[in-house]
């Protein structure tokens, strides 16, 4: 997939390397909590991941039934002051994402996060879970004017790492991840256990599905 001198990385966050669905919960039914909503179930959250967290909050309130009752721009601050508290807290880096990452710095790849994550929480989880270490740069949800599946992150995130398209590989788990990739012009590989949503990853069509990110190494090369 990749060719030439320099190669680049540009990995996903939430539901590819780490497994922030718990978190993001938490914080999510401690607000409704304090909007007087019913909690909503893990699986309910999670499918609401990936498109930034104004619009996880807004299809929160909706699926609670609180769409005409309360604003966004009133639900927005209340999970943003709990998933300051709840970030990193509950969820888990993914198996072999940790092993993957070493791998390739070892073998000369530079790595970008990019993720529709703000860049305060996105900076914070991958401190706390032992992750910036092996990334050189990150592309968060506030970085530009625009997230994922504009192309624009992953191009800002290339130039950033001094490395071009063509020599960049997409790493994520949702439609989002492989529209940015295509809306780019690189190549994408989809985990197979990440937030994917109806039809799983093997119906997002990308270059490569892996089980692991310690399949990487052997399928960049």
């Amino acid at each position: 997939m990749v060719s030439g001198r320099r190669r680049g990385l540009l990995i996903d966050l939430d539901g590819t390397m780490v497994d922030t669905a718990p978190d993001i919960a938490a914080a999510a039914n401690r607000m409704l909590e304090e909007l007087d909503a019913a909690p909503l179930p893990l699986d309910r959250v999670t499918g609401f991941i990936g498109n930034g967290v104004t619009n996880l909050v807004r299809r929160t309130l909706s699926a609670s039934g609180l769409s005409g009752r309360c604003e966004i721009g009133v639900a927005l601050p209340v999970f943003e002051r709990h998933y300051a508290n709840t970030n990193g807290q509950f969820g888990e880096v993914f198996p072999g994402v940790m092993n993957g990452l070493q791998q390739l710095r070892r073998l000369g790849y530079r790595s970008a996060c990019v993720t529709n994550k703000p860049q305060a929480l996105a900076a914070a989880l991958l401190t706390r879970k032992g992750l910036a270490d092996y990334l050189d740069v990150l592309v968060a949800g506030d970085t530009l004017a625009s997230m994922k599946p504009s192309p624009e992150p992953l191009w800002h995130a290339c130039r950033l790492l001094d490395i071009d398209v063509a020599h960049c590989t997409l790493i994520g788990d949702s439609p989002v991840d492989v529209a940015a990739a295509r809306a780019a012009g690189m190549p994408v590989c989809v985990v197979a256990y990440g937030y994917a949503g109806a039809g799983g990853a093997q119906a997002l069509c990308a270059d490569a599905l892996i089980q692991t990110f310690e399949r990487l190494p052997a399928l960049l090369a």
